[in-house]
């Protein structure tokens, strides 16, 4: 071996970083090892286009502000810097409404009301009535998942009368877009519920999803934030924290194989033929489908592991993305604003934080037909974000980024297509559809870089583009992710254990699973110094 180390992590995403800095932490000697020359995984921000800061991952930072991640690991000190987003989500209309939805919920509800005063008496229920339950599902996604530990937390004690947790359970297993039909009466508070619920990747018809609306009730307790600086600002204060611990990373590093002796993990093995050794335990932040049968190879699992990850449901991909460079800030129809008054300490409501372009459900529901058909969305739900509108770091003077992000865009296309063929033809429909909203958008965007379910399948090993790594479906959660055996992040093989979005609690900027595989491995290791307890 070139060098001993107590951990190795596989992987710089957010989640590896976080079991990483914990280990390091607790006095673990901890190595990362990352295949690209930069870490982060898919958070990551990279200048573009001369002076553009352009993240090339996820970018709205949400649920790790659930988490006592950024407080535990003091990454302000490390130089992360969050920008409040208020309002986060905001939806126009084709007819010129508009509905903001804001930390505060009776300022989100004011908003509704002009549209619907039903409906901003139902949103202020349907936050109360899924904010109970939330509280009790966040506190299952911080630790291992155990039988019966998160339907027990949901409903023990809190719905009190056997008529109120059977309805409750109803809920709770319906799919969001039947909660969401059945709780608001109006099409654009409908429209923009369905959409945000979206995001997490099933479609609106599919069971036991319905939580995936019910979640943002927890926004409004947490917040939504932004790095300054960019999305990858996590990763690189986080970097800092575990180098400052006497941790290690290797960069430009892609490892071979898991070297695995007496059916124990003992170290890595570069594509270089350099092998390391790790004492404690190798993590891997990887993908379940590449750690299995790219690192440890299909022949050295148990067999009915082998199957159960071939028979892992990843999907046919998911979203794409535009990053633009930009001379002006969308100015939508539905809320025109004068970009002279305005500045990151004065932003306009509609440019703080999600927008959501999406007229009616059935909008949405033909976009997701499309999809199953394997092409493209013909009429593509967009969403849209322009964080240099809340931090001036991000573009050069008077100049702007925005993204735009899209569903549904399969990664098999039918009818004999390619990605690489169609890449342009799709961005510029992305930017048509964010136009009909904000008609100064097409003139004004002045480049930008293309991420299809294919780009981002090569550049984040995200198996067949789905940011999720795997479904986010109900069978594919808690204590089936990614399969019962895998469930609690360890693996058959000592000392091997498993962070990542294809683990318990799934995709998304969380940190959870990086905290609870810290978990686990401090607590295998018999070392009891935890997050400085």
């Amino acid at each position: 071996m070139t060098n001993t180390f107590d951990i190795i992590v596989i992987g710089s995403g957010h989640n590896g970083l976080t079991t990483a800095c914990y280990l390091a932490k607790a006095g673990m000697n901890v190595a990362v090892f990352e295949r690209r020359d930069e870490i982060g995984g898919a958070v990551c921000t990279r200048e573009m286009f001369g002076g553009y800061q352009m993240d090339v991952g996820g970018s709205a930072h949400i649920m790790i502000h659930m988490t006592p991640v950024i407080r535990e690991l003091e990454l302000e000190k490390f130089g992360l810097d969050y920008i409040e987003m208020d309002p986060w989500g905001w939806h126009p209309t084709e007819e010129g409404e508009w509905i903001g939805f804001y930390r505060d919920v009776d300022k989100t509800c004011q908003t509704i009301a002009k549209i619907s005063e039903k409906d901003a008496d139902a949103y202020y229920e349907f936050v109360k009535f899924w904010g109970a339950i939330n509280d009790g599902v966040f506190s299952a996604f911080l630790k291992p998942p155990t039988p019966g530990n998160l339907l027990r937390t949901m409903v023990s004690g809190k719905f009190g009368k056997k008529k109120e947790v059977v309805s409750t359970l109803r809920k709770i297993f319906s799919s969001y877009g039947q909660v969401i039909r059945e709780s608001f009466e109006s099409t654009p508070m409908q429209a923009a519920m369905l959409w945000l619920a979206a995001q997490s990747g099933p479609p609106p018809s599919e069971l036991a999803t319905a939580d995936f609306a019910g979640w943002q009730s927890m926004i409004h307790k947490s917040g939504a934030k932004r790095p300054r600086g960019g999305s990858g600002m996590l990763t690189q204060a986080m970097g800092r924290r575990l180098e400052s611990d006497g941790g290690t990373i290797f960069t430009g590093a892609p490892i071979k194989r898991i070297i695995i002796e007496n059916n124990r993990a003992v170290g890595v093995e570069l594509e270089s033929g350099e092998r390391y050794g790790a004492a404690k335990g190798v993590i891997a932040a990887t993908h379940v489908v590449m750690t299995m049968f790219g690192l440890i190879g299909r022949e050295n699992l148990p067999t009915e592991l082998a199957k159960r990850i071939d028979n892992l449901r990843i999907g046919n991909g998911f979203g794409m993305i535009l990053r633009c460079a930009s001379d002006e800030l969308p100015n939508y129809s539905a809320m025109p604003h004068n970009p002279a008054q305005l500045d990151v300490d004065n932003p306009h409501p509609s440019h703080t934080g999600l927008q959501l372009l999406c007229p009616t459900p059935e909008y949405l529901d033909h976009a997701y037909a499309d999809y199953l058909r394997g092409i493209p969305s013909r009429d593509p739900a967009c969403l849209l974000m322009t964080f240099s509108a809340i931090d001036e770091t991000l573009a050069p003077k008077g100049k702007h980024t925005v993204f735009i992000w899209s569903q549904y865009h399969p990664y098999e296309l039918a009818n004999g297509e390619s990605w690489d063929n169609i890449r342009e033809r799709e961005a510029e429909k992305l930017i048509d559809v964010a136009t009909r909203y904000a008609p100064n958008l097409k003139g004004a965007i002045t480049d930008y870089y293309i991420q299809t379910p294919l780009d981002i399948e090569r550049l984040h090993g995200m198996h067949r583009g789905n940011v999720m790594h795997l479904e986010m479906s109900f069978d594919q959660m808690f204590l089936f992710r990614p399969t019962p055996e895998l469930s609690d992040y360890t693996t058959p093989f000592e000392n091997l254990y498993l962070t990542g979005a294809s683990t318990h609690p799934g995709g998304g900027i969380f940190a959870a699973s990086g905290y609870n595989t810290a978990q686990v491995v401090l607590k295998k290791s018999g070392n009891r110094k935890w997050f400085g307890r």
